[in-house]
């Protein structure tokens, strides 16, 4: 008996099938400044625009030079008594430390240099919005390093970073949210130190405040899913982020800009995708419309991506929406409309990135089946729109998209026969046989039971199967693959074509 089974997405981002997918997500976020040093998705941001004197500075020699050359901790110190010393060069001052902590032996320097980081935090409760905001910068920059140890320094700055959050200046809250973001997977303590000074209050605050400023949404949505990531998020982080009100401001910043870019709605997909996967409040979720707004931005995509007419990385949004639709509809969401038209975007995706992201199209098929497996009206709109020939063509494929293709099939026939009678005029019967020659054990198991299925609806399925051979093959199955497939493949021959002299030597 066919076992209509929605299939669960397990959550973590560091399997094989996404490491096509990261590598386009670096170079992605590379052209636009913000890329990711990768370690499973927890990453560093680059923060765009941040350091827009670059190209001025590139014309002075003289100034660029600490940008790549280590300092010895004397030049070091002296950097920080010229800030301490104050006075009208002190914004300048920091400037220059600011473009020297763009080293990474001038960072672990500088944390060893007595009072530079008491220097550094006393800058940001300071008068001076100038001086505030290069500190910042400066955090920004000692948050970036691959040492740890650096990291867990820029702790005191904590409270500032978040108090700034509350301010006036966009610019200022965009540089915060960067910096809060990079350090939060560095380092239990620092993250542990957040938690407790309030950062999940302030960061629902910021976003409600915030919610039509597009960088600092993409901003939080960064540091946000930072957090969401961290071992312990589904004990000590989720619970607090769904309690916080933060999660509706969330789902309505998936809806892309695409006049602005797709960067906000891309991180705020991920920390859906997140909360989803932890599979802790998902009727939550449902109730405050992130099944509705998957499904209308992923057609709204579809569309578009069938057209040609989106920005490069849409596919960036795209995998994080799947994987929340998916998932949502394994905790017992339903699409209420069942509009086709998600049909169509999923088949969409699953041809336009069939090559150069093949493991893309192997979650549109995942979706596809946890749709068909919950609704009749979902198979019946694959048939009406011809859709099916596209699903069959995929089980040609490895990498688990024809095992994923056939579950779709799988759905579709077990609606009875004149769905299977549609299928059979799609060209299934045919493309079962070559299934069945296949070398991956769990399609040609699934092969078995879709034919027993179609064979079983009507006589004259019987006849044709005879005809393209299939009774040949079945045969050699019984006698030479695993035993759960002779068994399938033997009580197909035993029921369904009786007459057979070999059924019995096969069965025993």
């Amino acid at each position: 008996m066919w076992r209509l089974k929605t299939l669960n997405h397990k959550a973590s981002a560091s399997a094989r099938d996404l490491e096509d997918f990261k590598r386009n997500r670096r170079e992605f976020e590379k052209a636009l400044r913000q890329a990711r040093k990768d370690r499973q998705l927890v990453s560093k941001r680059l923060l765009q625009n941040v350091l827009e004197d670059e190209e001025e500075d590139a014309d002075n020699e003289g100034s660029m030079e600490t940008d790549s050359t280590p300092l010895l901790p004397e030049q070091v110190r002296e950097m920080v008594r010229g800030v301490q010393s104050g006075g009208e060069e002190k914004a300048a001052r920091l400037s220059s430390l600011r473009k020297a902590l763009r080293n990474t032996e001038n960072q672990l320097t500088f944390i060893k240099t007595e009072n530079s980081m008491h220097m550094l935090v006393g800058q940001l409760s300071g008068h001076n919005a100038q001086c505030q905001l290069e500190a910042s910068l400066c955090l920004y920059e000692l948050s970036l390093s691959p040492h740890a140890v650096v990291c867990q320094a820029c702790g005191p700055a904590g409270p500032y970073l978040l108090t700034y959050l509350s301010g006036q200046s966009t610019k200022l809250k965009e540089i915060c949210l960067y910096t809060l973001g990079n350090m939060c997977p560095e380092n239990n303590t620092v993250r542990e130190k957040l938690l407790a000074q309030g950062i999940i209050s302030v960061l629902a605050n910021c976003l409600h405040n915030q919610r039509y400023n597009l960088a600092v949404v993409e901003a939080l949505g960064f540091a946000l899913s930072q957090l969401l990531q961290a071992k312990d998020a589904h004990e000590k982080i989720i619970p607090e982020v769904m309690a916080s009100g933060i999660v509706p401001c969330v789902i309505l910043a998936v809806s892309p800009e695409l006049a602005f870019g797709l960067g906000p709605a891309i991180e705020s997909a991920w920390c859906l995708h997140y909360l989803v996967s932890s599979n802790l409040d998902n009727l939550i979720l449902i109730g405050q419309g992130a099944l509705s707004q998957c499904c209308a931005v992923l057609i709204t995509l579809g569309g578009a991506v069938a057209q040609g007419t989106l920005l490069p990385g849409v596919e960036l949004l795209i995998w994080p929406l799947l994987r929340c639709l998916g998932n949502l509809l394994v905790s017992g969401g339903d699409v209420m409309a069942e509009d086709s038209r998600l049909l169509v975007a999923l088949c969409v995706f699953c041809q336009v990135y069939l090559h150069r992201y093949p493991s893309l199209s192997r979650e549109s098929l995942w979706v596809l089946n946890n749709l068909t497996a919950r609704s009749s009206g979902f198979c019946s709109g694959l048939l009406l729109l011809n859709l099916v020939p596209l699903v069959i063509h995929f089980l040609s494929f490895s990498k688990g998209m024809s095992s994923m293709a056939m579950r779709v099939l799988g759905n579709i026939a077990h609606h009875g026969s004149e769905y299977c009678l549609r299928l059979a005029e799609a060209g299934l019967l045919s493309a079962l046989c070559a299934s069945l020659k296949m070398a991956e054990p769990e399609l040609v198991t699934l092969s078995l039971e879709v034919l027993h299925i179609m064979l079983s609806c009507s006589p004259q399925m019987i006849i044709e199967f005879r005809k393209l051979n299939g009774v040949t093959l079945l045969e050699a199955i019984g006698y030479n693959s695993e035993r759960e497939q002779r068994v399938r493949a033997a009580y197909i021959l035993n029921h369904l074509f009786p007459s057979l002299s070999e059924v019995e030597s096969i069965s025993s």
